[in-house]
């Protein structure tokens, strides 16, 4: 009896010490619909690497909707959510806003220009 029992919980205790799942916040000023064929790539990227999102990844997406002035709030709530990396695209306002919420949290992002130089350019 006491045999079974501990077969019984076994499943109990592996499901206990698996980790939490990685989740990445994303942080755009557009809309989803600008940056479809992107972010296609973006999961294709992730999948070749072998992270699908919703079954070993989560991503927290934040859309501004073309309207920067809540970037900055948008930031500041995937710092809240605890997020492992900060996606920032869509130009110099996503980077800068998540810097600012974080000087934890990896922010991944691309420029044209000088990253140095962004980094301390005002919002």
């Amino acid at each position: 009896m006491a045999l079974l029992g501990g077969a019984a919980a076994w499943p109990l205790a592996v499901h206990a010490q698996q980790t939490a799942m990685p989740v990445i916040g994303f942080l755009n000023p557009t809309a989803p619909e600008a940056l479809a064929e992107p972010m296609r790539g973006l999961r294709q990227g992730l999948k070749d690497v072998g992270y699908v999102e919703g079954e070993n990844l989560t991503i927290e997406y934040r859309w501004a909707d073309n309207r920067t002035e809540r970037m900055p709030a948008m930031a500041a709530e995937l710092v809240h959510r605890r997020v492992s990396l900060i996606v920032a695209t869509g130009g110099a306002q996503a980077p800068l806003a998540a810097k600012n919420a974080t000087t934890t949290i990896p922010i991944v992002f691309s420029t044209g220009g000088d990253p140095v130089k962004l980094a301390w350019s005002p919002l």
